[in-house]
């Protein structure tokens, strides 16, 4: 039986399909913390549900907030998304910078997985999470720190390039799933300015994981989870940010 880097890293593995340091894991199981079934739920950027496809059953459960809540709406720039299963409603986005198509305090809950990389305008983007949620409502987000190592490689390397090389490094991602990244406030310090700056209440975290850019290769795997563990929290990969409308 092959036995993969992962497992060869955390053992355990093998028991459950995941490890100590799983991101999804850490970050959807504080967002169901939160959860309540009187709540309605705002994915930004809920995509096309390609986490049906997770073989975790676990981590598949946990992304999933349809019947653990009242409403599950979904708001994307990319009309494919519709065709999210796990949704009672979507809202298509038009342009980036234009108001949501969602009532004002409407949300209790506003999640947004690997989406603030692709954001050009944050203050339009904050001020929208907090127009939407209601008075102790939540944000709760999960995305890449532009002073992480994946992510200067990526301002190095010409965008025409990331497809090619996303494809290649994950390989069951479909080219169609690959957007522009834009890191415009995707650091600890600019984040937390944001969160202040338009009255939400909370923290964010550098998250210490195993990034699944080089599964390919069993040393590069160990040597990204080293530099994960020993770096400081403002340099890893992961950046978390769980949050309160005050």
């Amino acid at each position: 039986m092959t036995v993969s880097c992962t497992e060869k890293i955390f053992p355990e593995t093998r028991f459950g399909g995941f490890h100590p340091v799983d991101g999804a894991m850490a970050f959807y199981l504080r967002v169901n913390a939160l959860l309540k079934p009187t709540d309605a739920i705002l994915d930004v950027g809920c995509g096309r549900g390609e986490y049906q496809d997770d073989p975790v059953a676990l981590r598949r459960s946990l992304r999933i907030f349809r019947g653990k809540v009242q409403k599950v709406t979904g708001l994307d720039l990319d009309p494919d998304a519709s065709q999210n299963p796990f949704l009672d409603e979507f809202r298509l986005l038009e342009n980036p910078d234009a108001p949501w198509p969602i009532p004002d305090q409407s949300a209790d809950l506003v999640v947004s997985d690997w989406t603030l990389e692709h954001v050009g305008n944050p203050d339009a983007f904050f001020g929208e999470v907090r127009r939407v949620l209601k008075t102790g409502g939540y944000f709760c987000a999960r995305t890449t720190n532009a002073w992480g190592y994946v992510a200067l490689a990526s301002r190095i390397i010409p965008e025409r390039h990331h497809v090619k090389i996303l494809k290649n490094m994950q390989k069951k991602r479909e080219e169609r799933d690959i957007f522009p990244t834009l890191y415009a406030c995707n650091n600890i310090p600019l984040l937390k300015r944001k969160l202040s700056q338009f009255g939400l209440d909370g923290v964010v975290l550098g998250f210490s994981g195993l990034p699944g850019y080089f599964q390919s290769s069993c040393a590069l795997t160990r040597l990204a989870y080293l530099y994960e563990r020993f770096m400081p929290p403002f340099l890893r990969h992961t950046l978390m940010v769980f949050a309160r409308r005050k």
